[in-house]
């Protein structure tokens, strides 16, 4: 038997789509305890270890080879910069990184002075902004993100969006995408050599399971 291959995947709304994925590639027995203080499931029948970990820390699990594969959102992967192979685009967990702002703010305003940008993107944010002639101050945030307009601590914000309920209960309008983004197979490049027959045929069936379109 081939040594099993470890796949972190992120703890949160991911998870239950991600791991029904894997079921309809035809990896069985895939059903995790429920007790949230395990982060290691061996799946013999599969030839799988899942490691269930924060999903800002998937990419590093596999760049630093904790783990052979992982999946990831695709904002995660353009905010870290990982040295990893990214093969393929499950087409799970859409969403996009977008800029919002109080619904009462003056967007000619923007280009008068640095503005103050909250977000847990930084590296994005900047990006972004520079690559618009605007100059910005960023706060990194790590949660309520859409607190800082309301509040004042921040002009914009700019964040992780699906449905975009949360940003209009606050009274935020978006204005701009940034990037889409969805749930990405990612794989540990000296992992791909070492485990490259099954890593390969893992991509094949994911690759025919997943959605036709992004969901």
């Amino acid at each position: 038997m081939s040594e099993p291959v470890t796949v972190a995947l992120s703890k949160g709304k991911l998870l239950a789509p991600t791991l029904e994925l894997f079921r309809r590639a035809g990896y069985q027995g895939i059903e995790l305890c429920r007790d949230e203080r395990r982060f290691v499931f061996d799946v013999p029948q599969a030839g799988l270890t899942f490691l269930i970990v924060r999903p800002s820390d998937v990419p590093t699990y596999v760049e630093y080879g904790a783990a052979d594969v992982g999946v990831a959102g695709k904002d995660l992967l353009l905010e870290q910069q990982a040295d990893i192979y990214e093969p393929l685009d499950l087409r799970i967990g859409a969403c996009r990184i977008v800029v919002a702002m109080l619904r009462r703010h003056d967007p000619a305003r923007r280009l008068s002075s640095k503005i103050r940008v909250a977000t847990k993107y930084p590296n994005i944010t900047e990006q972004y902004f520079t690559q618009q002639g605007i100059p910005v101050e960023i706060i990194k945030l790590y949660g309520s993100i859409e607190l800082a307009p309301i509040v004042g601590l921040a002009d914009r914000i700019v964040d992780l969006v699906s449905s975009g309920r949360t940003l209009k209960a606050h009274n935020l309008q978006e204005t701009e995408t940034i990037a889409w983004s969805t749930a990405r197979l990612i794989v540990n490049r000296a992992s791909l050599k070492m485990k490259h027959a099954v890593i390969t045929t893992m991509i094949q069936r994911l690759r025919r399971s997943r959605p036709r379109t992004p969901q």
